[in-house]
């Protein structure tokens, strides 16, 4: 484990009362010498001087009493128990969205008076939860129902047993993903554990679809109700900032596979973004030009006739493009302004980042998705497709600190599959960048001929000593389908000496089949109570989507 500074300790409350007394005995001293006579007599002092010294005594006894009483021992969850007049907000948060989600939680609800503690899931226990009447709870869910990985240790140590929260009163902020089958699978596991354990839901549990908008409105006027102030303002939507399309290349032409896209965006002018590796851009796609001016023509509306949308005013054209396109037969006969009211923002899309701020810009590692009607995919399809070079990207970067790099020294073991790489990538690019040379890279795709991607970084890293250790897997090269997870059991003896110097073992790529294997072959390979320890470390990380 790497060493970290110890922060700087407060003083005790037991060194801040010596000091006080110390300089109370020397201020009464100085205070009593105009009472002495030049010639001191050791006979029976006079009355008056025996009141002098009472009151003394008196005060110095009762600032020692209370000093004794400020440093008296605290119980230990002191810090977290609750008090009647304050509200716990509890987040679990996989990529960062829940944290978010979080604070603005807390902070809409201490503008409006009411006092709020703030705590990461894995701070709370069940004497926390016990001794706290209120408490607002913003999970999100990893794949198929599964916590995220830093709420595991709450997982083991308190759901694993009902608790006894006959006076805690919760609602819960569900995130999620209705792609997958067990939608938001955490969240109802947490609201169902709560309710087992005697507490009493303020409101029904929030589900949110990927960002869903109105689901967040939900979720904030029930914030109004427990605050008492109903007429709270909306929170701001998202600010994206306008981004340039500065590179668009198709890495795999011919591929099995759909085909992925190489995007170097540009930053605004002026502006110096940074991140870190592990970040995440969030893009607010935009509809083709041609399906917005099909919908205008059908309607028989002008694209320019200035709307109110959103907090400000902007063509018709452009109201419909962030929008989700209505059937014309729903609004046939609005006006512009009544069409614009009723439109429902598209949600947000996230990427990993596979650039560094030092490499000039940002880089996106995107494949163009299908649904299963032919369409594209509403992200893909519009910086895939639909979106020029040239053209403006609505794009705000969102830190992910639960993927952020581990320190230098440590080594450092990437896996993953086809569009992960994006984010190893990035990975990589930062340990070149710092010097650190124990970087060990398992990637798979399917042919290698055309969905090697990124291979010229790789190749010359690898060749100038960044990536010790490089493991592929082709699955459609030989006879027999090869994943990562067989090229991880066949190094099983060189993982193990890697785990045993501390190494941390970063995962990004496809949540169906890619991650399931790795994690099977992890344990398989370094056995379920040693994944488990990694994950509660923080050295088992995962991306996966």
């Amino acid at each position: 484990m790497t060493s970290t500074s110890p922060a700087p300790r407060r003083p005790s409350y037991a060194t801040i009362g010596n000091a006080l007394a110390v300089a109370g005995v020397v201020a009464l001293a100085l205070a009593f010498l105009p009472l002495h006579d030049d010639a001191w007599w050791p006979a029976m002092p006079q009355r008056a001087r025996w009141a002098w010294a009472a009151a003394a005594v008196a005060a110095y006894t009762a600032a020692c009493g209370w000093l004794l009483w400020r440093s008296r021992p605290r119980r230990e969850h002191d810090a977290t128990a609750g008090n009647g007049s304050q509200l716990l907000v509890a987040w679990a948060s996989q990529t960062g969205f829940a944290q978010e989600l979080a604070e603005r939680t807390a902070a809409t609800l201490a503008g409006a008076g009411t006092p709020v503690r703030l705590r990461e899931l894995s701070q709370v226990d069940a004497a926390t939860l016990a001794a706290t009447p209120r408490a607002l709870f913003v999970v999100s869910t990893t794949g198929e129902g599964d916590p995220p990985d830093p709420a595991l240790a709450f997982v083991r140590d308190v759901l694993a047993a009902p608790a006894a929260l006959g006076s805690l009163q919760f609602a819960v902020l569900a995130l999620g993903d209705r792609e997958y089958e067990h939608f938001c699978g955490f969240g109802h596991s947490l609201d169902q554990w709560l309710r087992r354990s005697g507490a009493t839901p303020l409101f029904d549990l929030v589900e949110v679809d990927n960002g869903d908008a109105g689901a967040l409105r939900h979720w904030q006027h029930h914030l109004g109700l427990l605050a008492q102030a109903p007429e709270l303002p909306d929170w701001s939507p998202v600010s994206y900032e306008p981004w340039q399309l500065r590179e668009r290349v198709e890495l795999n032409p011919g591929s099995a596979g759909g085909p992925v896209f190489h995007l170097a965006l540009a930053a605004p002018p002026g502006a110096q973004p940074q991140w870190q590796a592990g970040d995440i851009a969030e893009i607010g796609p935009r509809n083709a030009a041609a399906a917005v001016d099909a919908l205008l023509g059908t309607l028989g509306l002008a694209g320019d006739t200035p709307v109110a949308s959103g907090h400000g005013m902007r063509p018709l054209s452009e109201a419909l493009a962030r929008a989700h396109l209505p059937e014309p037969a729903d609004v046939a006969g609005l006006d512009a302004q009544a069409l614009a009211a009723a439109l429902k923002p598209l949600p947000h899309r996230e990427y990993s980042i596979a650039s560094m701020p030092g490499e000039g810009s940002l880089q996106l590692l995107v494949r163009h998705m299908r649904r299963p009607d032919g369409r594209s995919g509403l992200g893909s399809g519009w910086l895939c497709g639909h979106a020029a070079v040239g053209d403006r990207i609505d794009l705000r970067i969102r830190g992910n600190a639960n993927f952020h790099p581990p320190a230098p020294e440590r080594p450092l073991v990437l896996i993953g599959n086809g569009t992960g790489i994006a984010g190893l990538r990035a990975h990589l690019a930062a340990r070149v960048a710092a010097g650190a040379h124990r970087n060990w890279l398992l990637f798979g795709e399917r042919n290698r001929e055309r969905d090697f991607h990124y291979r010229g970084d790789i190749e010359r890293w690898q060749a100038d000593g960044f990536i010790e250790r490089l493991e592929l897997a082709f699955s459609r090269d030989g006879d027999r389908r090869r994943y990562v997870q067989h090229a991880l059991r066949d190094a099983a003896d060189a993982l193990r000496d890697w785990i045993d110097a501390d190494a941390a073992i970063y995962v990004c790529g496809s949540l169906q089949g890619m991650a399931p294997g790795v994690d099977a072959a992890l344990r398989e390979v370094l056995g379920d109570a040693r994944v488990e320890q990694l994950l509660l470390e923080g050295r088992y990380r995962r991306d996966v989507y």
